[in-house]
C-alpha cells in the first residue's frame, strides 16, 4: 500500500515535469519562430538595399557617359547625382527606399532623355549600363517584394492563434508594410 501511494506521487510528479517540460518547449519553439522571421524580414530589406546599391554603383559611369554627349542635360545629371549622395548618407530604411525610388525615376527619366542622341544609344557602353540598370530595377522590385512577404508571414504570426499570446509575452510586435511613395501609383510625365 506505501509502494502504491509512493508511485502514485511519482506518478503525478513526472506528469508534472513533463507538462512543464513541454509549456517550456512551446515557449522556446515560439520564440525561435519568431526570431527566425524577424531575421527574415532583415535579411530580405537588405537584400533590397544591395539592389539599390548595385543601382548607385552605376550612376557614376552613366552620368559620365551621357555628360560626354550632352549638354543640356545639366541639371538632370546633378540632381542624381545629389540623390547619390542623400541615398548614402540616408540612416533609415524609409529615407534609404524613398531616396532609392526617387534615383531609380531620375534614373528613367535620364535614359528617356539619353534617347534623344543617336551617337548615344549607338554606344555599347550605353547599352551595357541601361541593361544593367534595367537589370538593378527589376531586382529592386522582386527584393522588395519578398520583403513584403516576409513582413506579411511575420505579422500573419503575430496576429493568429497562439502567436498573438507568445508574441505578446516576448514584446513582438506588427511589423509596418512596405507603402510607395505619394504619386508613385501614378504613371509619371516625362518632358523631353
Amino acid at each position: 500500500m506505501a509502494k502504491e501511494g509512493l508511485w502514485q506521487r511519482r506518478k503525478k510528479s513526472i506528469i508534472g515535469l513533463v507538462i512543464v517540460v513541454i509549456i517550456v518547449l512551446a515557449f522556446v519553439g515560439m520564440f525561435n519562430g519568431f526570431v527566425s522571421l524577424d531575421q527574415d524580414i532583415n535579411g530580405k530589406w537588405s537584400e533590397v538595399e544591395n539592389q539599390y546599391q548595385r543601382q548607385y554603383d552605376l550612376i557614376p559611369n552613366l552620368v559620365t557617359l551621357v555628360k560626354s554627349y550632352t549638354s543640356y542635360e545639366g541639371e538632370l545629371l546633378q540632381n542624381l547625382t545629389d540623390l547619390r549622395t542623400k541615398w548614402a548618407s540616408s540612416t533609415t530604411q524609409l529615407q534609404r527606399d524613398t531616396t532609392g525610388q526617387q534615383i531609380t525615376f531620375g534614373l528613367e527619366k535620364l535614359i528617356a532623355v539619353a534617347e534623344n542622341y543617336p551617337d548615344l544609344k549607338a554606344q555599347s557602353q550605353y547599352t551595357n549600363l541601361k541593361d544593367e540598370l534595367t537589370g538593378a530595377q527589376n531586382r529592386i522590385s522582386t527584393a522588395r517584394t519578398r520583403y513584403i512577404q516576409s513582413i506579411q508571414n511575420f505579422n500573419t504570426a503575430v496576429k493568429t492563434f497562439p502567436g498573438n499570446v507568445f508574441s505578446g509575452i516576448f514584446g513582438f510586435k506588427e511589423r509596418t508594410y512596405y507603402t510607395a511613395e505619394k504619386g508613385a501609383l501614378s504613371t509619371p510625365v516625362v518632358n523631353l
